[in-house]
């Protein structure tokens, strides 16, 4: 399907913003983005560069590749 992995990565974002108790805007502000570009993400409706996404992954201190891991596997 298409989109599915965008979608992925933004409920994985998601996942980990709740585990961690923080608003949309505190998560945006710790990974160092605006919070409607992180809203965009969680929602799937935004492309995430790879540069990006190891940026993002090394803020959360996880393998890039746990962004990209679906729940379900």
């Amino acid at each position: 399907m298409t989109g599915e992995l965008q979608r992925t990565v933004g409920r994985n974002l998601r996942l980990y913003r709740l585990q961690r108790e923080l608003s949309q805007e505190k998560f945006a502000e710790l990974l160092g983005y605006h919070r409607t570009y992180v809203g965009g993400l969680e929602r799937g409706e935004r492309n995430i560069t790879l540069v990006a996404l190891e940026q993002i992954a090394s803020r959360l201190e996880v393998d890039p590749l746990d962004l990209l891991r679906s729940a379900e596997k």
